[in-house]
C-alpha cells in the first residue's frame, strides 16, 4: 500500500498563498522518499503566520513559485492516494492556488488522518497532530511543513497497523471512511459512514503497540 503525505504553511491567511510545502512518499511501514522547499508566495506574510511556522518573507526571496515547483508536486500527486493532517485546508491550498494560477487539477483520491485518528484511537484527549505525535512517541518540529508531512505518514502507518491490514480498501472499509478526490474543477471530500453496526478501536497503547 502506497501513499503520500503532504503539507503546507501558508503567507497569510488566504489559502493561496503556500510558503512551504513537505511531501512524504510512503508504504504501510516505511518511508520511501521525502521532498520539501520554500514557495515565494508572491504575495504579503501576516505576522500570525510568521509567528506560527517561522518562514519569513527575506527567507523565501531566492524561492521558487508555486506555479513553478507545480510540475514536481504533480508527479507526486497525480494518480495516488494523498493523505493530510486536517486535508481540508491542504486540499484548499491546493485547489485554491491552481485556480489562482490558471492551473490544471491533479486527478487524486484523499484522506483525512486527523479523521481516521478519531476513528482508530476515540479515547485520547484530542486529535491534533502534536498529540497524536506524543501519543506514538514521535519527536517532530511543529508547523515544519516536512516533518508535519512525517508525523501525518507516521499517524496513518500506525493506523493501518492498529486495523492489521496492508490494504487500503479494507482498511477503509474497517474504519467505515470513504476517500475523498480532486478532479478537473472539482472535488468531493472524504466520509465518515455513520453505522451503528460499526465499533471504533479502544485497545490502549500498550495493547496495540
Amino acid at each position: 500500500m502506497n501513499f503520500v503525505s503532504i503539507d503546507f504553511e501558508t503567507a497569510n491567511e488566504k489559502r493561496n498563498s503556500p510558503c512551504a510545502v513537505g511531501i512524504v512518499l510512503a508504504n504501510e511501514t516505511e518511508i520511501v522518499d521525502e521532498y520539501y522547499t520554500l514557495i515565494n508566495p508572491e504575495t504579503n506574510f501576516n505576522p500570525f503566520n510568521i509567528r506560527v511556522h517561522g518562514i519569513t518573507e527575506s527567507d523565501v526571496l531566492g524561492a521558487q513559485t508555486f506555479s513553478e515547483i507545480w510540475p514536481t508536486l504533480d508527479s507526486y500527486l497525480s494518480g495516488n492516494v494523498v493523505v493530510a493532517h486536517n486535508a481540508s485546508f491542504d486540499m484548499s491550498v491546493i485547489r485554491q492556488t491552481l485556480d489562482y494560477q490558471g492551473l490544471a487539477y491533479p486527478e487524486m483520491d484523499y484522506l483525512c488522518t486527523a479523521n481516521i485518528a478519531k476513528r482508530v484511537w476515540p479515547n485520547i484527549e484530542n486529535h491534533k497532530l502534536n498529540t497524536l505525535a506524543r501519543y506514538h512517541g514521535i519527536q517532530f518540529e511543529h508547523h515544519h511543513a516536512l516533518e508535519d508531512a512525517r508525523v501525518a505518514a507516521k499517524v496513518m502507518q500506525k493506523a493501518v497497523e492498529a486495523y492489521e491490514t496492508d490494504s487500503l480498501d479494507i482498511f477503509m472499509e474497517r474504519c467505515q471512511i470513504t476517500k475523498g478526490r480532486i478532479f478537473e474543477r472539482g472535488y468531493y471530500p472524504p466520509k465518515v459512514k455513520r453505522s451503528k453496526k460499526h465499533t471504533t478501536l479502544s485497545l490502549s497503547k500498550g495493547e496495540m503497540f
